[in-house]
């Protein structure tokens, strides 16, 4: 092959090589995450201990197998007011929580086996990995839009129900 022919070939497969590169970036597949909606399995009521009156009634999605539990609220964009997520547990003890992959502020309601108000974490950030830690054994966990427990004037102590 003489240097000429050498050459051309060289050129040609510098070409065909670029225009793969080329075409492979060209054809990225962009995967888009299904949007993940509420679904109401329960309503759950607030009360005040100190008069046993009804505080707030809610909307609620139960988590309680192990998928559910892991995934809570991740993926989604948002939640109404009247709307939570109840993870319901087998066992009683200190629980803890973090806000991986959830796009949107919460309040944490820790519940124990007695469905009594323990503890709160107040205006959780989004996609912050941090321990939120119940510091009391509880059973049961609320989620329920940042500002909430404020809002509603919830205390430890509060009672709750649900039904399915």
């Amino acid at each position: 092959m003489h240097f000429k022919d050498f050459k051309i070939v060289t050129c040609f497969v510098l070409a065909i090589f670029s225009l793969g590169i080329y075409s492979c970036k060209e054809n990225k597949k962009v995967i888009k995450q299904t949007e993940v909606t509420f679904t109401k399995e329960g309503k759950l009521t607030l009360f005040k201990t100190s008069t046993d009156s009804t505080k707030v009634t809610i909307d609620i999605e139960i988590a309680d197998n192990d998928y559910e539990i892991q995934t809570g609220l991740m993926y989604r964009k948002s939640m109404k007011n009247d709307q939570g997520m109840l993870f319901v547990f087998d066992d009683v003890r200190e629980r803890s929580f973090y806000m991986k992959n959830t796009q949107f502020s919460l309040d944490l309601i820790f519940i124990s086996d007695t469905k009594t108000i323990v503890s709160f974490q107040k205006n959780a950030k989004p996609f912050d990995e941090s321990s939120l830690p119940s510091y009391a054994p509880a059973k049961y966990v609320l989620e329920v839009n940042a500002g909430l427990v404020k809002a509603w004037g919830l205390t430890v102590g509060d009672s709750m129900s649900y039904n399915q």
